[in-house]
């Protein structure tokens, strides 16, 4: 990493029960939430934002939320987000099939196609040089409300802001999920 993280006594008392509640949840502390949490005020207004995104209450369903987390994780080359999103994917899908196939999800027969047009959307917004066409917004209203689609939209640049953020910093992997080669 190129930012060390702190011990944990030197973040503020009420930082330290959402590192214990990681450690329980996880077995480790995550090293992403220790990096934002050098900047006490920016820690709590993402953990606030990834509340209000990864909210049972989603009109996305878990599986396809893991998918384009994941994939948007590997555009941005995030080894931590791809590492412990794709363990989440695995365990939500009930095998690693879709985290492997995921990299060529265009070629793969697993995906539906309510997954493939997410997916394609979740690249289209991450890609900085592709815009959304009208095709690709109709494609989508076939499958989500309006509502939905702000949700969707919401999760693919809260995903972008943490990958980007944990890349940037070269985040390591914590060893979450077994992979082999780190995908494109």
């Amino acid at each position: 990493m190129h930012i060390p993280v702190k011990p944990l006594k030197q973040y503020p008392f009420w930082l330290r029960p959402f590192f214990w509640n990681q450690q329980r949840k996880y077995g480790a502390v995550l090293d992403p939430g220790l990096l934002w949490g050098r900047v006490p005020t920016l820690f709590a207004a993402v953990a606030l934002l990834y509340g209000a995104i990864d909210r049972k209450r989603s009109p996305i369903d878990q599986v396809l939320r893991s998918l384009v987390t994941v994939r948007v994780s590997q555009i941005n080359w995030c080894h931590f987000c791809v590492d412990i999103n794709s363990a989440t994917l695995a365990a939500r899908a009930g095998s690693m099939e879709k985290v492997e196939q995921l990299e060529h999800w265009r070629e793969s027969a697993v995906y539906t196609d309510k997954e493939r047009v997410a997916l394609e959307y979740a690249e289209a917004v991450t890609y900085s040089h592709q815009q959304i066409s009208a095709d690709l917004m109709a494609r989508l209203k076939t499958f989500f409300s309006d509502d939905a689609l702000v949700d969707l939209t919401g999760l693919i640049a809260f995903q972008n802001l943490s990958s980007k953020f944990n890349a940037a910093l070269d985040v390591p992997a914590q060893g979450f999920c077994q992979l082999g080669e780190q995908p494109k």
